[in-house]
């Protein structure tokens, strides 16, 4: 699903990543862990087709991205990456509904096509009652599970997911980390996850350390019977 090959990025005379081999399969739910300035951002932001390594290659689902032009890059990303932050990044004067839709409209999918497509992923998210709302009249919890479905409308080869719970309460949060399981389970997604929550990076099936710019550990997950 996700292949790197020897990634490297500098700002400046900063080095940020220094050879990054990683393989991710489909259906994986992979963390990345690590201090802060390891380049776990930046690493997910080159994953993400958002920055472009300085050297090495990226192949995400099949499709090798550092050849692609800019507008092949864009015109990918919105098929083939979802995306989620950690303040959800909703547009206010938008409801959950057209919030949602909006990647669907980019991608030149029918209206249509688009709302059904968001109505069903509201409806998984439990959130059907809730699609009139604005993101100023939902919960914080509300607004990152509407945060996922607009991530999802697209139907991504992967979400990518930065800190996705540094944002919310004990209980949203244990809501959000079981709610990519039960997406992982239902349509097979595949997710990285750029977390510090201990508990999260616990629960997935593999864990990656990242440390000055490299990879320092590759364990896998610990499996609650």
């Amino acid at each position: 699903m996700i292949t790197t090959k020897n990634i490297t990025k500098s700002f400046g005379s900063l080095q940020v990543l220094k050879g990054i081999d990683l393989d991710i399969a489909k259906g994986e739910i992979v963390s990345i862990v690590g201090p802060s300035g390891a380049g776990k951002t930046t690493l997910l932001q080159i994953i993400g087709t958002l920055d472009r390594p300085d050297g090495g290659t990226l192949a995400v689902n099949g499709t090798d991205v550092t050849t692609l032009s800019r507008k092949q890059l864009s015109d990918f990303r919105n098929q083939h990456i979802g995306f989620v932050f950690q303040f959800h990044q909703l547009l206010p004067e938008f409801t959950a509904l057209e919030n949602i839709m909006i990647p669907a409209f980019i991608a030149g999918k029918s209206h249509k096509e688009a709302k059904t497509r968001a109505e069903e992923l509201l409806r998984f998210m439990n959130l059907s009652d809730r699609a009139t709302h604005k993101p100023a009249e939902l919960s914080g919890g509300e607004k990152q599970r509407v945060a996922v479905a607009r991530a999802l409308v697209n139907h991504p080869a992967v979400i990518l997911a930065d800190e996705p719970s540094g944002s919310l309460d004990s209980q949203n949060k244990q809501e959000l980390h079981q709610l990519f399981f039960d997406l992982r389970q239902e349509f097979g997604q595949t997710f990285v996850i750029v977390t510090h929550d201990e508990e999260l990076a616990r629960l997935t099936d593999r864990t990656i350390h990242l440390r000055d710019g490299m990879i320092e550990g590759n364990e896998r997950g610990v499996k609650e019977e």
